[in-house]
């Protein structure tokens, strides 16, 4: 192991409660955690784990909202190299299985909704030991505290997985891209050097911290010694007072969070005025109305999971319809279907390579040989690159084709596999259109069997009683025949001009 050159998060915590011990690390629900403390608390917490004999690489789930357990298992796996498996609570019980299945991990911790879900899981999966209420109540979870502080660390590497985080399915399953510290570290450290934070500044997580965006701000702001104020959940009231409360400086944003806390305004009298950034994905008019009533700038960006979260951002109205300037930790070309690189000015495939592009999925070796050919990721992203520097996101490859309804990865393939498993509809083409609300919006278009009969909503509630919430169509059209190449395949292309 390479000590020499290694730097950690657990070794971020100590070094914030040495410098800067007395300041406010985490605020949630009226009480606040300084640095010290918040070392302190993960140190113990670190000891309660080592003493399950849980060995380096162990993999331990989450399934949370937000909580201050998260910083604590963020600082004890690192401290003890193990590997945090973060699950979107959103997901259905059959993907949060696959996910339990792939990783096999040894621990799982539920907050008090998902309490049961886990305790099933836990039955269900021999691999998980020990199932965690995050509940002061709990006895088993509040007697990892009851330990004396860590010693000792684990020896790690900087490309030791740290997280795992599935993003859509490809190749019909959800894949588990492979996280190290040093990917998040030096992720953090451009929006530290672009966002202008440092250890006066409070960050509001609304975002969750089981999604790439809210680790990167959440985990930005901690390296940097600042405040982060924790959400349980999004709600716009709550949001607003907090941020006046706080003093709150930036926050990140998904369709439809802007335009409710824009609505919830008008409801009340709110002092903004110490918000500087706000950053996300968000349509023109939304991102122009905002600024004008914050007097705060909006950010915007592109990034994956597969690249430890942002590799562009900008002020949005710096250059109108662009995803930023390229982050200096990323070297990004646009490619042809060849693997050839492109002039600028031209569209072709993003591809990365650098400090940022993750280690790979996991347990996925060919398609990894694939994504990582010729020694750069390749996003399945479209994009063009100005003579400024600046990258604009023109959709999806064909096989790689996405939709993002409120900021989440949906692979089409996936919806579609399905609707198919419902026994009137003979064929479907599901593709992304523009949703007010939610920035993307999912559309099915299909046909039924001979003398079938279903209804919209009753294929909506069918979808959501096996896949996600935010995976089902919100618009459905059902025709006689759909569209055909001249091969006999579905035509993609005419099926969205025609009904997109």
């Amino acid at each position: 192991m390479d000590n020499l050159h290694n730097l950690t998060f657990f070794d971020i915590y100590e070094k914030n409660a040495l410098y800067n011990g007395k300041s406010c690390a985490l605020h949630w629900k009226g009480m606040e955690t300084n640095y010290a403390d918040l070392f302190n608390q993960t140190s113990r917490f670190a000891n309660g784990l080592r003493n399950q004999d849980l060995k380096a690489g162990t993999r331990v789930a989450v399934l949370c909202k937000n909580h201050p357990v998260f910083f604590h298992l963020f600082g004890a796996a690192s401290a003890l190299n193990l590997v945090l498996v973060l699950i979107n609570r959103r997901l259905s019980q059959d993907e949060i299985s696959h996910i339990i299945e792939d990783t096999t991990p040894a621990l799982i911790f539920a907050d008090k909704e998902m309490e049961d879900q886990a305790n099933s899981l836990a039955s269900s999966f021999s691999c998980l030991k020990q199932s965690y209420v995050v509940d002061e109540e709990d006895k088993n979870f509040s007697n990892l505290y009851r330990t004396s502080p860590l010693k000792a660390c684990e020896p790690s590497s900087s490309i030791d997985p740290f997280l795992i985080i599935h993003t859509a399915a490809m190749l019909g399953k959800p894949r588990g891209a492979v996280l190290a510290q040093k990917n998040i570290i030096l992720s953090n450290q451009q929006i530290i050097t672009a966002f202008g934070i440092d250890k006066t500044k409070t960050y509001l997580n609304i975002l969750p911290l089981f999604h790439i965006m809210g680790i990167n701000l959440g985990l930005g702001i901690l390296q940097a010694g600042g405040k982060n104020v924790l959400q349980e959940k999004f709600d716009p009231p709550e949001t607003l007072d907090l941020i006046q409360e706080q003093k709150v400086n930036f926050f990140g944003s998904f369709p439809p969070i802007l335009s409710n806390l824009i609505d919830a305004m008008e409801n009340g009298n709110y002092d903004l005025s110490s918000l500087e950034i706000a950053a996300g994905l968000e349509m023109p008019d939304t991102a122009k109305k905002w600024e004008t009533c914050t007097d705060s700038k909006y950010w915007t960006m592109y990034g994956q999971t597969e690249t430890s979260g942002l590799i562009s951002f900008t002020e949005y109205f710096t250059k109108p319809g662009s995803a930023g300037v390229i982050s200096p930790l990323a070297n990004i070309k646009i490619a042809d279907d060849f693997d050839s690189f492109l002039p600028t000015g031209k569209t072709g495939e993003i591809i990365v390579r650098g400090p940022l592009v993750f280690q790979g999925y996991w347990n996925a070796d060919k398609l990894n040989a694939h994504t990582l050919r010729d020694g750069w990721h390749h996003t399945g992203d479209l994009g063009m690159i100005d003579s400024d520097g600046f990258l604009f996101f023109k959709g999806r490859k064909a096989e790689r084709e996405l939709i993002k309804p409120g900021g989440e990865n949906v692979f089409p393939a996936e919806v579609e596999k399905v609707i198919l498993e419902h026994d009137t509809v003979k064929e479907v083409c599901v593709f992304g259109v523009p949703d007010p609300k939610f920035g993307e919006g999912i559309k099915a278009v299909c046909s039924l069997n001979p003398g079938a009969y279903l209804t919209k909503e009753d294929l909506i509630k069918f979808c959501g009683s096996l896949i996600a919430g935010y995976k089902k169509p919100r618009y459905v059209e059902f025709v006689d025949e759909l569209p055909k190449t001249e091969n006999g395949s579905i035509d993609r292309e005419k099926i969205k001009k025609e009904y997109g």
